[in-house]
């Protein structure tokens, strides 16, 4: 599994979430134009807030979009909430040589944005599951 490092910013950003939110952050990633926040597992709808006024209160403070994961200890439940916003619908996960890989199945509408300019989003998506569960490659189906 990949080493988690955050740095001053991103803790900034952790401990806002966590104040407005009440909810328990395990990881944070922040890119150009988002910051994803993972939370525990049973408080995704909490952090989302009624009529997702969480989120839009972060937007407009932060000025980036928000993403809210839920962390789960099953990888296939994590899969399916790293690529929810994107129409997860199932996820396969085999051995191929010693690399564990994961297909996503995602609504084909939204299978660009899944894998995002220049497969800017899936790497992000990437990251965040080897941070999480030792799976080394992902692929959107």
């Amino acid at each position: 599994m990949g080493e988690i490092v955050l740095d001053n910013q991103t803790l900034l950003h952790i401990t806002l979430f966590e104040r407005m939110t009440r909810t328990t952050i395990k990881d944070c990633i922040e890119t150009d134009d988002r910051i994803i926040f993972m939370v525990k597992a049973g408080q995704i709808s909490k952090a989302v807030g009624i009529k997702g006024e969480n989120v839009s209160k972060l937007r407009k403070q932060l000025s980036k979009t928000i993403q809210i994961v839920e962390y789960s200890d099953d990888p296939i439940q994590f899969i399916m909430s790293v690529f929810h916003p994107y129409g997860a619908e199932s996820v396969n996960i085999e051995q191929k040589g010693n690399v564990t890989h994961a297909t996503v199945k995602v609504n084909p509408i939204l299978k660009a944005k899944a894998i995002g300019k220049n497969g800017r989003n899936l790497k992000v998506a990437r990251d965040m599951i080897f941070r999480h569960h030792n799976i080394q490659s992902v692929s959107v189906a």
